[in-house]
């Protein structure tokens, strides 16, 4: 199942679970269908077949749970409505299933992904407590969901109807549903302030102040290093938006401010000509690699907890307000021995600043 669901009944969710798992104790690969509430184009749709022999799963008074007869891709609004009239389900994308029957089902329908990922289990290497799959076997998997791998084409599939409030959230538009909302239909985050602005989603991340004067239907989102500002209609497409700014090589469309990383995270302040200033927290016992650049120096100052720094062949303690220097070409490491959060202020200067101009020399985490 995805992560970022909003179910608004967990005991019925549960109850569907367990009821679901009786079919696939049985060999089928059940889905949970949920009962349309509107001609929804951005949800694909499932086909009702037979029902499934009788103890397969329970009724939740919903209809009995059938055989899958079709998956339906995201319909225009008219084919939402016949699908509906026609008593179609909303696909909520979850599965349960024995280990035994998806992998002879995956054997069938999809050897590739699944030779792909065992030969990057057999070739994976552990440390600390990460287990990492072979990148270069995982990297030739064919990239398809489980949709497409199995579930359009396993004569296994089953569909328990249930009927509990659901949103998979896909979109702006969503989130605004759920939320809740003031008197003039407006989800607000953050510091935000309106005017003659009704129906719309305002989400203001960090300390900026987000205003809005006179729309409606809209989503404005602003975090510190962009701004989204989309029509609640076509709030789907920010996925064909990302996409262009990938096109485009615009980090903002998958690096965040705050990077995290297995020994803690990283966060941008400010970046120009030949500098960058990041603000840095390590984990105690967390222990950046062993490193060099090629085109910029750096200066740490602590600002909080103590710093154990190797520069070349000096490995030097380096307290709250104190600073270190590491000129150009210098091996470098640094660790947190202590018992609390180490936080200091990175000032990066030199000819390139960006995270592809570092050499790893040695990596507790096997990066």
């Amino acid at each position: 199942m995805a992560a970022d669901h909003v179910i608004g009944d967990t005991q019925a969710f549960r109850a569907a679970v367990a009821a679901a798992a009786q079919g696939a104790r049985a060999g089928a690969i059940m889905t949970l269908g949920i009962q349309p509430t509107r001609p929804a184009t951005d949800y694909g749709y499932i086909r009702r077949g037979s029902p499934l022999p009788e103890g397969g799963t329970q009724d939740l008074g919903q209809g009995p749970a059938c055989a899958v007869e079709r998956f339906v891709e995201k319909p225009d609004a008219a084919g939402a409505e016949r699908l509906i009239a026609e008593g179609a389900l909303w696909n909520s994308g979850y599965f349960l299933f024995r280990a035994d029957v998806m992998l002879a089902e995956l054997e069938t329908f999809a050897p590739a992904v699944l030779a792909g990922a065992r030969a990057a289990l057999a070739a994976a290497a552990t440390d600390l407590d990460f287990v990492r799959l072979d990148a270069e076997a995982f990297g030739q998997v064919p990239k398809i969901s489980i949709d497409y791998a199995v579930m359009e084409r396993t004569g296994r599939a089953g569909v328990l109807p249930v009927a509990f409030p659901w949103s998979d959230v896909g979109t702006w538009d969503a989130v605004w549903g759920v939320l809740e909302r003031d008197r003039d239909g407006n989800a607000l985050r953050g510091r935000v302030e309106l005017i003659g602005t009704r129906n719309s989603l305002v989400h203001s991340a960090g300390e900026g102040l987000t205003t809005v004067v006179g729309l409606e239907d809209v989503v404005v989102v602003t975090t510190p290093d962009a701004v989204l500002v989309a029509s609640k209609a076509q709030a789907g497409r920010v996925k064909e938006l990302v996409g262009q700014l990938r096109a485009r090589a615009h980090p903002e469309a998958d690096a965040h401010l705050r990077m995290y990383r297995p020994w803690g995270w990283y966060q941008r302040i400010d970046i120009g000509e030949r500098f960058q200033v990041k603000r840095i927290m390590v984990t105690p016992g967390g222990r950046l690699s062993l490193q060099k650049h090629y085109h910029r120096a750096e200066h740490w100052v602590v600002v909080k907890g103590t710093a154990e720094v190797t520069v070349d062949e000096r490995v030097v303690l380096v307290h709250e307000n104190e600073a270190v220097y590491l000129p150009i070409g210098s091996m470098h490491r640094l660790t947190n021995p202590g018992k609390i959060p180490l936080e200091l202020i990175e000032v990066q200067v030199g000819s390139y600043t960006g995270e592809d101009d570092i050499i790893r020399v040695e990596d507790i985490y096997g990066r």
